[in-house]
């Protein structure tokens, strides 16, 4: 499907200070990844060279080097003579995104040093689930949620592994954005947040470590067979 050249103009527009004076390929792939991250373009959109670079103001060269980058991260696939997609993802991808994130957060706890550790982040990113939660926004505790995650993975002070994560999680959400109740796929993990925080507030890194294997087992298991339902089949594809 095309993305309405007019919706992209009167979103992305607001984004265009975000580049500065030194625009650059990374930079607009940083904006559309937050954009395809949040819903913005859902998986199978067609991106308009037109409309994103104009919203945008920078120059088609400029775009198809963003939309390079992000084909190399698995957002996007581009397909021979009928342009760029945001990337639809087969059921195999979100289980293997699921493994990658069990191996690299439950890493990242393990290795911890000694307590205290600085949890700002995740106090903030809990709050903001059950905030949205309250609202009925459930998106708002989808994102959250990433937010969480990707905090936790921040307490390494792995720039690399940020990276990582940052990239894995965006791609995760494309999985998201196909299931048809988000309310159910979302609200349990709410609870298993605070309890994963309360229990790095304790410095009992050994039981987040422990809490933490079973949330994302469980949710491979749950958001696989929720996506599998979604697509009834396993489509897009895995490379």
């Amino acid at each position: 499907m095309d993305a309405n050249a007019t919706v992209e103009a009167g979103g992305l527009a607001d984004d265009r200070a975000l580049l500065g004076r030194t625009s650059t390929a990374q930079r607009v792939a940083d904006i559309l990844r937050t954009r395809i991250a949040e819903g913005y373009f859902p998986p199978g959109t067609r991106l308009s060279e037109d409309g994103i670079g104009g919203a945008l103001g920078v120059s088609r060269n400029t775009l198809r080097e963003a939309f390079r980058l992000l084909t190399h991260e698995r957002l996007l696939v581009h397909e021979l003579n009928r342009g760029v997609f945001v990337r639809v993802l087969a059921v195999g991808d979100v289980d293997d995104i699921y493994r990658t994130r069990r191996l690299v957060e439950c890493a990242v706890v393990r290795g911890l040093g000694h307590p205290p550790y600085p949890l700002d982040g995740l106090v903030g990113a809990v709050s903001e689930g059950g905030a949205a939660a309250r609202a009925g926004d459930w998106n708002g505790v989808s994102t959250a949620n990433i937010h969480f995650h990707r905090e936790l993975v921040a307490l390494a002070g792995s720039a690399r592994t940020d990276e990582l994560m940052r990239s894995v999680l965006a791609e995760l959400r494309l999985a998201f954005h196909v299931v048809d109740d988000p309310r159910a796929l979302h609200e349990p993990y709410l609870v298993r947040n605070r309890e994963i925080l309360d229990a790095l507030r304790a410095g009992e890194r050994t039981t987040a470590e422990r809490l933490l294997a079973r949330y994302l087992d469980e949710s491979r298991t749950r958001v696989t067979a929720a996506y599998a339902r979604a697509v009834d089949a396993p489509t897009g594809p895995a490379d």
